[in-house]
């Protein structure tokens, strides 16, 4: 990847929801909190990550659900990774209908309490549970890797088995034995992954979750180039004191870096 800047696109979404609304508004709180004056910009790496480190295409109020990929399509730009701040984890899909636009299929690691696979959830085929199903059936990509799962539904369990997810659930969660991945891949990473301990500002509270600090380990471990991300599901309407939102800007800093750190 030759650019030095990395795009930045919020998308404004939460339709899919299926419990209760909020992601929508996450996007510029996000962006609030990457630059309040209570942090700097320095990755645990060393690397200043300032605004100016973005290609910063702004948030995108969404009407009908097709339009993200059209609107992602457009901020793509080649050989510039593309981190998507949300929204609910229904966006994903259209996404990487775009991603692999340009770049083929991907590989994804996708961090999350929910495998997101149903076929549909209460009658709608784009629900955000149900993301991962689309994408593999639409087979655009060439792995799915998932970690952190501690909700995993017998119906799931059997899609997981359809397609060949590979499924680390929560429960096996080993810090020292996290997948590798031999091709650029792309980072899904839904906040509820944590336990809400460490990120109450989600929709959905499943504890026995993993912390921050594991998902930071999980990050500044992946050892193939990062062409894209999203950071979906933090629900600001439920957070305390800003401090999910504080959380998802570190994971912003760190994924930034790694897009940085292992560029091609």
């Amino acid at each position: 990847m030759k650019s030095d800047k990395i795009g930045l696109q919020g998308i404004l979404f939460d339709a899919k929801s299926s419990f209760m609304q909020g992601p929508a508004l996450a996007p510029p709180l996000i962006r609030k909190a990457y630059n309040s004056d209570s942090a700097n910009y320095f990755t645990e790496s060393g690397l200043e990550l300032r605004p100016e480190s973005f290609n910063d295409k702004g948030d995108f109020a969404i009407e009908k659900y097709f339009e993200i990929e059209r609107i992602t399509q457009k901020n793509l730009i080649t050989d510039q990774p593309l981190i998507t701040l949300g929204g609910d984890h229904s966006i994903t899909y259209p996404i990487i209908k775009a991603m692999t636009n340009t770049y083929g299929p991907v590989s994804i690691l996708h961090i999350d309490a929910h495998s997101d696979l149903y076929h549909e959830f209460e009658g709608d085929k784009y629900s955000h549970a149900c993301p991962f199903a689309r994408i593999m059936e639409d087979k655009l990509v060439n792995r799915l890797v998932q970690v952190g799962i501690r909700t995993l539904s017998k119906h799931q369990k059997e899609q997981a088995d359809k397609y060949g997810v590979e499924i680390i659930q929560m429960k096996d969660f080993n810090i020292g034995a996290l997948p590798k991945f031999d091709a650029p891949i792309y980072i899904s990473l839904d906040i509820d992954a944590l336990d809400p301990a460490f990120a109450p500002g989600v929709s959905h509270h499943e504890p026995g979750g993993l912390s921050t600090r594991d998902v930071l380990h999980i990050i500044q471990n992946i050892n193939s180039p990062v062409i894209g991300a999203d950071i979906v599901e933090y629900n600001p309407s439920r957070d305390i004191n800003g401090m999910t939102a504080m959380v998802c800007a570190k994971f912003l800093k760190e994924i930034a870096a790694k897009i940085v750190q292992n560029k091609i």
